[in-house]
């Protein structure tokens, strides 16, 4: 089984994929957060962000799939085009993104009620034949029969395989996964599938493993910023113990630290803030009291004491 870093906006940029792939073995792609056009050109921060320079590893082992987000032929190829000049070879296309400023634009999951811009975009991508192509995507923006609508069209394209959160745009991160639909959608597919969404333990990997044994590979997003080692420890067929994934956690961020360090401008405070930010989804068996006064941190000093109080009480 494979297991892929789904891209999530404002958590997963370079510095956090390059030193995650330092600290934790066993991930076979990871993903950008989608790359977008702005004045007629692709969006100068996701340029530098998905620049062969700011993630060297990945980029020259080739597990670095840069993400894009559109919904016409015109928008999706001055992507492609800027994408395939800074070297990468295989390119997601997002069908999947729930926010409601973007799906009201027909981007994102909102593409997917709009089958003639699925098949404009899916068409572009057929200019570019030494390109690999995938997709990220829901079972639709508002009913699961959206999805299965759309597989006569993606099932002529060209693509090395297919994402699937199963859930509704409209649902966003909320509700149970319609595992149902999910498993209809595997069947009609004829593509390879991966599952995608509420993957946070061991449990879960085993349980989607077993009950879809078709899927290609599992894609993982919050459950890996909730446990950076998880993938790791799947591999391994057991979780850690407390005291070796705190031990891993504690250099991966001390690691993340001097990463940012390096690339922030904003001195102390914007430091502080992206560190803090990540605590959002970290170690939820944290207690609350700890946690808090992490994120409240101001300065650097008084977020690694908190850090470490809080560790210690795990």
């Amino acid at each position: 089984m494979q297991y892929h870093f789904a891209p999530l906006q404002g958590f997963t940029d370079a510095v956090f994929r390059e030193t995650h792939a330092k600290h934790f073995k066993g991930i076979d792609a990871y993903y950008t957060p989608f790359c977008r056009v702005e004045k007629g050109e692709m969006r100068w921060h996701d340029q530098k962000e998905i620049s062969p320079e700011r993630n060297p590893n990945l980029f020259e082992q080739g597990l670095l799939a840069p993400q894009i987000i559109g919904n016409s032929a015109e928008e999706v190829t001055i992507l492609i085009k800027k994408i395939i000049e800074m070297g990468y070879q295989r390119i997601d296309l997002n069908f999947g993104c729930p926010f409601p400023m973007i799906a009201k634009k027909e981007k994102g999951a909102g593409i997917l009620s709009h089958p003639e811009k699925v098949k404009e975009v899916l068409e572009a991508t057929q200019a570019f034949p030494d390109t690999t192509f995938s997709v990220k995507m829901r079972l639709g923006m508002h009913e699961p029969s959206e999805a299965e609508l759309l597989l006569p069209i993606l099932n002529e394209a060209r693509l090395s395989h297919i994402t699937m959160h199963a859930r509704l745009g409209k649902d966003q991160y909320k509700g149970e996964m319609d595992l149902d639909a999910f498993s209809l959608f595997i069947k009609g597919s004829a593509h390879p599938v991966i599952y995608n969404g509420d993957i946070t333990r061991i449990e879960e990997i085993n349980a989607t493993m077993e009950r879809f044994p078709s899927i290609s590979a599992i894609m993982v997003g919050r459950g890996l910023l909730q446990n950076p080692c998880l993938v790791e420890e799947a591999l391994s067929g057991t979780a850690y113990t407390t005291t070796k994934r705190i031990s891993k956690i504690k250099d991966f961020l001390d690691d993340l630290e001097n990463g940012y360090a390096e690339k922030l401008n904003g001195g102390e405070g914007q430091l502080v803030q992206k560190l803090t930010s990540y605590w959002e989804y970290l170690l939820p068996e944290l207690d609350h009291k700890s946690r808090k006064k992490i994120l409240k941190s101001k300065k650097l000093a008084d977020y690694k004491g908190a850090f470490m109080e809080g560790m210690r009480s795990l």
